[in-house]
């Protein structure tokens, strides 16, 4: 099959959580240990201006907690390649360049831009950059040749316009310059917060993945549980049921922290109202801090100028890929 380019990325938006890890952050790390895989892993430092314009001033410190959630995770930078996408000017170039030969119903057909438009109300996002970006992610990926990008279902639609972007360039250019994407589709489950909800910072209802142990245990004493379980001897109901959509959120998480035949033995006591909420919880405590304690442990060794110093040399070297790109882009237009 050949060697599979790889190309992959991430906003900084601060220190990660669970739902990050389990969404992304398992699968780079498996891919990065594929023998046939170069893997090229980027901080999406323009990408967070397309919402957070007004205000830039967390960027850096938000990259640097980043940075250091990966390598706490096992990302490790030996076999991958981790750069800055600002430090590297092709982004951008190529980004306007794309923009030229790109169809303006294709950005607007964009399903992400019409459901972001209406969930993101509280923000001016009726910008240019906006409703560009996905131009912007084309270039991302095309700069480096990538045969590959791991994406869930709902992110489809951003790597077909891609695809389309290439084949429109070679097509005008009558040149196969830019590679035609494939998706990496892996099952990314939705991973629900402490309130039932889908993870995420604006609801306030993470558990970060270096999470410290007053913290999380704070967050587990007040996780949602069955509204019908009350007392103990009460029967639980922890999967979903029509008065209960969610489930029992504590029951969620015991799911992704406890083997199988465990949670089968727990499931039954607590329908037969022998297992109370309360030594459900500590035991949940006791599962998350045990698998969050070696990333927490791993992150206290990284220091500052680690993170620096393995971004300028990612991206140093993922530099010399995208140059080379955009000198072959250049060549299909008759540009020096």
């Amino acid at each position: 099959m050949g060697t599979r380019v790889i190309l992959s990325g991430m906003r900084p938006t601060g220190r990660l959580h669970i739902g990050n890890y389990v969404g992304a952050l398992m699968n780079w790390i498996r891919l990065q240990n594929e023998a046939e895989a170069q893997c090229y892993f980027m901080v999406a430092d323009w990408h967070a201006l397309t919402t957070d314009y007004e205000d830039p001033s967390q960027v850096e410190s938000n990259i640097e907690a980043m940075v250091m959630d990966w390598l706490s995770c096992g990302l490790n930078p030996e076999k991958v390649v981790l750069f800055r996408q600002s430090w590297i000017s092709e982004h951008a170039e190529l980004a306007l360049i794309l923009s030229m030969i790109t169809p303006l119903s294709w950005l607007e057909r964009n399903p992400t831009y019409k459901e972001q438009i209406n969930t993101l109300k509280d923000k001016a996002i009726s910008t240019h950059g906006f409703l560009g970006y996905p131009v912007l992610q084309a270039a991302d990926i095309l700069l480096y040749g990538a045969t590959h990008v791991p994406v869930g279902e709902d992110q489809l639609p951003h790597l077909e316009l891609t695809r389309e972007i290439a084949r429109r360039f070679n097509f005008l250019y009558k040149k196969s310059v830019l590679t035609e994407p494939q998706a990496l589709l892996s099952p990314v489950p939705k991973v629900l917060g402490m309130d039932g909800r889908k993870m995420s910072k604006s609801y306030g209802n993470t558990v970060y993945i270096t999470e410290e142990e007053k913290e999380l245990s704070n967050k587990i004493r007040c996780m949602f549980t069955d509204p019908h379980k009350v007392k103990m001897g009460d029967r639980g109901h922890p999967n979903p049921c029509p008065d209960n959509p969610t489930g029992c959120m504590v029951f969620q998480f015991h799911k992704m922290y406890e083997d199988s035949k465990n949670a089968g033995s727990r499931e039954k006591t607590c329908m037969e109202g022998t297992l109370g909420c309360s030594p459900c919880k500590k035991d949940l405590y006791d599962e998350m801090n045990a698998a969050l304690k070696i990333f927490r442990e791993k992150r206290k060794t990284i220091k500052k100028e680690q993170v620096a110093q393995l971004l300028k040399e990612g991206s140093e070297m993922a530099q010399k890929r995208a140059s080379e790109t955009l000198r072959r882009v250049k060549d299909a237009l008759g540009y020096r």
